[in-house]
């Protein structure tokens, strides 16, 4: 359970690597070639005071040079204004095509340099090295990338594929309590639209997991990134399939937006699901007990299921500007029984609405 490789158009695309630090990286770089290269890690306030200097130790012996780049943490950065600063630095040290870009930090980071990577010079090659355990199992596999534009989230955005997606387990053990528990909103989904055992193994191991015992969560994370994989290889540009992942995230994003970020994003995404959830049981695709499970899993892992502060009225209008919008009409994502999730671009106003009054408080 050490590593895993995803697939692009049916040809090995790069790894994903589960380690217990950063040891075994520099190895890795000389598989890719990438070794004697210009190296430039991009992180920000929080997650580099931890571990960019670990980091460019290890990198050193290896690269031509390496240089660090820090930005603000928070959402608040991911936007235009922070990717030009970063273009500026890269031109200031004469970066060039086979020079590469390290993301180390958590999803802002990894979106942001991604999308550096994919517009540079036209494309430049890039690690992902995630640290919170959102960023492992979601934002770091299958090559999205973007920055938020006047507070829509990724709405600005390139398909980038990374060279290797590098995970040191053991950064999880300083990833603050909330941060660390909005990663399992995007570890239950995968369970919910893509696997009933694993859902019900996650409801199995609470305590492990909550305590960070590390071959539990590694165990966790490797079965996350295993469905990921697969749907990505699936379908690597959110034609179809993909879209099974954003289960919650329309209701979600909106309220992301809304509360201007001061929800994390797994935490909307969990409030998102419940909706969805909701919706589910009302269409008659799940039953009462199946819904009260997912609140219920939800709650054991520290996420919210509702909101406060919001009407139904302005998230619904804020959903419509999203952009996994077709034709005018939302995918929306529901359940068809725990494991089953579904695109449906039915639903109407009223079952929207109802959705997102079930989460409101």
């Amino acid at each position: 359970m050490n590593t895993l490789t995803v697939l692009y158009d049916g040809k090995p695309s790069y790894d994903i690597k589960l380690e217990p630090d950063f040891g075994k990286l520099t190895d890795s770089i000389r598989n890719l070639g990438m070794e004697n290269r210009k190296i430039m890690i991009i992180t920000d306030s929080n997650v580099g005071s931890f571990y960019a200097d670990e980091l460019y130790k290890e990198l050193a012996p290896i690269a031509k040079s390496v240089h660090v780049y820090t930005f603000a943490a928070g959402e608040k950065s991911k936007n235009l204004d922070t990717v030009s600063l970063c273009y500026e630095e890269l031109i200031s040290k004469s970066f060039d095509r086979n020079d590469v870009l390290i993301a180390l930090g958590g999803g802002v980071v990894g979106d942001l340099t991604g999308f550096v990577a994919a517009t540079y010079l036209r494309g430049i090659r890039f690690i992902q090295v995630p640290t919170s355990l959102l960023s492992m199992v979601d934002s770091s596999i299958g090559g999205k990338t973007g920055v938020d534009f006047k507070a829509y989230k990724n709405m600005v955005g390139a398909f980038h594929q990374p060279s290797l997606v590098y995970m040191n387990l053991n950064v999880l053990q300083t990833l603050p309590k909330a941060e660390y528990f909005s990663g399992m909103g995007e570890i239950l989904k995968h369970g919910l639209i893509k696997d009933k055992n694993y859902f019900i193994w996650l409801q199995d191991h609470v305590e492990e997991i909550s305590s960070k015992s590390f071959s539990t969560i590694k165990e966790m994370i490797y079965r996350s990134c295993l469905i990921k994989k697969v749907v990505v290889e699936n379908d690597p540009k959110e034609k179809g399939e993909r879209a099974l992942l954003n289960l919650g995230h329309t209701i979600g994003h909106a309220i992301e937006k809304l509360k201007y970020f001061s929800l994390l994003h797994g935490e909307c995404v969990s409030i998102g699901i419940s909706a969805a959830a909701f919706l589910s049981k009302e269409r008659g695709y799940i039953t009462e007990e199946e819904y009260q499970n997912t609140l219920e899993a939800l709650g054991r892992y520290h996420q919210p299921v509702n909101v406060s502060g919001l009407s139904a009225e302005e998230i619904y209008e804020v959903t419509k500007l999203d952009k996994k919008m077709d034709s005018d009409k939302i995918r929306f994502i529901l359940i068809k029984g725990i494991g089953n999730a579904v695109i449906d671009p039915t639903v109407s106003k009223s079952e929207m609405m109802n959705a997102i009054q079930s989460v409101l408080k």
